[in-house]
């Protein structure tokens, strides 16, 4: 069989099982992915099936529509369609009910994906035992030492640190009024002052009062 045969076949075959009505750019884009059908190659199977009555043509304007022939599906009277209309509601609620389950599973297999496996599980647990028994023996060394500091000597410590920076504070200013005053009425600068009588600011060495 040719491939232009088998090209005819298969569009017949597809026709056949839609039953239901397709123009050649129809037929071509449903077809081309899978078979790798070629527009031309589509029209020309398509009119040689029509040509040998193997399927039906019809012309709206210049557009053709092709269907399969119905002589070859029995009659079908009102008793069956209410019959296939009944298999398909069922068929229906069977598609829904299976979709409904097909996305409970993935969202279960989604969560199982990213859970750990046993290994690593066995793996993360042995880590975080060992990263306890760290914890464990650094808190039993801090609880064993015997330097450790009171909260009242704590207080006491800053209470000092506070009296001591306020101090600070209070002798910086009265040295740097004192030597405004001197300022005043010394011909030279201030730089050339402190110079002279070997003072050393907090800038000099280049310490900044705390805040208390």
């Amino acid at each position: 069989m040719s491939k232009k045969d088998n090209g005819a076949t298969l569009i017949l075959a597809y026709l056949n099982e839609k039953n239901r009505p397709y123009s050649t750019q129809d037929i071509f884009c449903n077809l081309q992915k899978q078979h790798g059908f070629g527009k031309t190659a589509v029209v020309k199977a398509m009119e040689l099936l029509a040509l040998e009555g193997k399927i039906k043509e019809k012309a709206y304007g210049k557009q053709k529509i092709y269907f399969a022939d119905q002589s070859q599906f029995k009659n079908v009277n009102e008793a069956d369609l209410k019959e296939m209309d009944c298999q398909i509601s069922q068929l229906s609620a069977e598609v829904q009910s299976l979709t409904q389950s097909c996305r409970q599973l993935d969202a279960e297999l989604k969560e199982l994906s990213s859970s750990l496996t046993t290994e690593e599980m066995t793996s993360e647990i042995k880590e975080l035992k060992a990263e306890c028994s760290g914890y464990r023996a650094r808190l039993e060394k801090i609880k064993s030492a015997t330097n450790h500091v009171t909260p009242e000597e704590k207080e006491k410590v800053y209470r000092d640190r506070n009296v001591y920076v306020k101090e600070w504070k209070k002798r910086k200013r009265l040295a740097s009024d004192m030597m405004d005053s001197i300022l005043e009425g010394y011909p030279k600068s201030k730089k050339q002052f402190l110079d002279e009588v070997g003072v050393e600011t907090d800038e000099d060495s280049k310490v900044v009062v705390p805040s208390t």
